[in-house]
C-alpha cells in the first residue's frame, strides 16, 4: 500500500469515526418511533383484531397516518419482531440510498473509487433529514428512490413502465403525486396516465383488503392534519409551518400562498423543460411537493437531494456546500420551545426559506452531459432535412423527464458542520395530545 492510499485510508477511518460519534451523540436519537408505529398498527390490525387507525403507541397519542395501501405494503411486518423490522428497515433504507445516489450522480462517483465513496457516504450521514429518517425508520428515501427510478426509465427512452414508481409511491403517501403534475407538464402525458392508474390500482387493492380502513382513511384520517401532529411544532417546515407559528389559522391564506407557489413552480418546470434540463424540473417538484404539503416533518427534506445534484451540476458548489451544510446543523431546533419574534420567524424557519430560495433561483438550462434528451419518434421513416428540422427536434427532445445529474459528483460541497443540541422530542411532533379512546369510530378528523 503506497503512501498515499494509507493517508486517504487512515483520513477515512478517522472521518468515518467522527461522523458516527456525531450521529450517536449530538442529534437527539428517534428510537425507530415510526417504525415503531407501522410495526405496532400492522400488529395489532392482523393478530390483535384491531382496526388499522385504532392503534396507538404506548404512552403517546400517535397512530398510522398514511393511506391503507401503505399498511398493505407494510403486511410482511406482522411476521417479524420489532428488532428484526428495524434490521429490515435499515437495510431497505440503505439499499434505497445507495440506489439515489447513483441515480443523481448518473454513477459518476465511482470514478472516485472507495476513498469518494467513504466521503460521501461521511457527507450524507450528516444531512439531517436522513439521519431522522434512519432514526424514525421513514419511508422518504424509498419513495425518493421510486420516483427516480421513473425519471431514468423516461431519460432512457424505457417508457413502456415510467409512472408506475410515481404512482406507488402516491399510493403509499400523498406527496409525491404531485410528480403526476410534473408528467403533465413535461408532455408525458402517457406516463402520467400510468402514474395515475396505478396509484387507482392500489387504492383499490387497499379497499379490497381494508374496507373499514379505507372508508375511515378516505373520508375522515385524510382531512385533519391535527393527527397528524401540530402545525405550529418547529420541525414542520412547510409554508403552513410557517403560517402556523406566526398564529395566522386562516385556511384561505394558506391556500393562496400554495396557489401561488405552485404558479412559480409551474413556470419554472416548464422553462427547465423547454430548455432541455429534465433534471432540474424534477428537483422543483421535489421542493414544491416539501412546501405545500401542510406538514413537512424535517425528515421529508430528503427531496432536496436532487436540487443539490443539479447544484454541483450547473457549477455552483459553494452554493450547494453552504445551503448542505445548514441543513446538516439542526439550526431550527434552537426554537424548539420558543419560534416567536423575529428571530423565530427567520431561524426557526430557516429550512423552508431554503426550500423556497431554490425553488425561485435552482440553475435550470445545464443538461447532463452525459445523457442525451430522449427525443420522440413521430414517424417511421426518416424524411429529407428541411429548415424547421432543428426546431423541431429541439420541441421533440424536450418533452423527456430525465433523471439524474450527470456530473453531480464532480462538484465539491461541505457537509461537516457544528451540531447544534436541542431538545426536542423523540416523537415526531412534540404534541402532547392525548389519544382518543375509539378515534376510528369517533368524529375526530385525521390526515397524513
Amino acid at each position: 500500500m503506497s503512501g498515499t492510499d494509507r493517508g486517504r485510508l487512515l483520513l477515512a477511518l478517522a472521518l468515518t469515526a467522527a461522523v458516527a460519534a456525531f450521529t450517536a451523540t449530538v442529534p437527539l436519537l428517534r428510537d425507530w418511533f415510526d417504525l415503531r408505529v407501522y410495526h405496532g398498527a400492522v400488529d395489532s390490525w392482523v393478530h390483535g383484531g384491531g382496526r388499522l387507525y385504532d392503534y396507538r403507541v404506548p404512552g403517546t397519542g400517535y397512530g398510522f397516518t398514511y393511506p391503507p395501501f401503505a399498511a398493505v405494503c407494510m403486511l410482511p411486518m406482522a411476521l417479524v419482531g420489532l428488532r428484526t423490522a428495524v434490521v429490515l428497515a435499515l437495510l431497505l433504507n440503505l439499499a434505497a440510498l445507495a440506489l439515489v445516489a447513483h441515480l443523481l450522480t448518473d454513477g459518476a462517483w465511482r470514478r472516485y473509487g472507495w476513498y469518494g465513496a467513504v466521503l460521501g457516504a461521511c457527507l450524507l450521514a450528516l444531512f439531517e433529514p436522513l439521519r431522522d429518517t434512519f432514526s424514525f425508520g421513514q419511508v422518504n428515501v424509498l419513495l425518493l428512490a421510486l420516483v427516480l427510478v421513473d425519471a431514468r426509465l423516461l431519460s432512457t427512452g424505457r417508457n413502456r413502465w415510467a409512472g408506475v414508481g410515481i404512482g406507488l409511491a402516491a399510493a403509499v403517501k400523498l406527496t409525491p403525486a404531485v410528480f403526476i403534475g410534473l408528467l403533465l407538464l413535461a408532455g408525458e402525458r402517457r406516463a402520467a396516465a400510468r402514474a395515475t392508474a396505478v396509484t387507482a390500482a392500489a387504492t383499490a387493492l387497499a379497499l379490497l383488503v381494508a374496507p373499514g380502513a379505507s372508508r375511515f382513511y378516505w373520508t375522515e384520517a385524510l382531512w385533519d392534519t391535527s393527527r397528524v401532529g401540530r402545525l405550529d411544532y418547529v420541525s414542520n417546515q412547510s409554508l403552513q409551518g410557517i403560517l402556523a407559528r406566526l398564529g395566522v389559522q386562516d385556511r384561505a391564506v394558506w391556500a393562496g400562498a400554495v396557489l401561488l407557489v405552485l404558479a412559480v413552480w409551474a413556470v419554472r418546470v416548464r422553462r427547465a423543460t423547454t430548455a432541455g434540463d429534465p433534471a432540474a424540473a424534477f428537483a422543483l417538484t421535489g421542493l414544491v411537493a416539501c412546501l405545500v404539503s401542510p406538514i413537512t416533518w424535517v425528515h421529508h427534506l430528503v427531496w432536496l437531494l436532487p436540487s443539490f445534484a443539479v447544484l454541483l451540476r450547473a457549477g455552483h458548489p459553494r452554493t450547494a456546500g453552504a445551503l448542505y451544510a445548514v441543513l446538516c446543523t439542526s439550526v431550527v431546533w434552537l426554537w424548539f420551545d420558543d419560534a416567536s419574534g423575529v428571530g423565530g420567524f427567520l431561524g426557526g424557519n430557516t429550512y423552508t426559506w431554503i426550500t423556497l430560495g431554490l425553488l425561485l433561483w435552482l440553475p435550470a438550462g445545464h443538461r447532463s452531459s452525459g445523457r442525451r434528451p430522449l427525443a420522440r419518434v413521430t414517424t417511421a421513416t426518416s424524411s429529407a432535412p428541411s429548415a424547421a428540422a432543428p426546431e423541431t427536434a429541439a420541441v421533440s427532445a424536450h418533452r423527456v423527464l430525465a433523471g439524474g445529474a450527470a456530473d453531480a459528483a464532480t462538484g465539491r460541497g461541505s457537509g461537516r458542520t457544528r451540531g447544534v443540541g436541542r431538545r426536542a422530542s423523540s416523537e415526531p411532533t412534540g404534541s402532547t395530545r392525548p389519544a382518543a379512546s375509539n378515534p376510528q369510530s369517533s368524529s375526530s378528523r385525521a390526515s397524513s
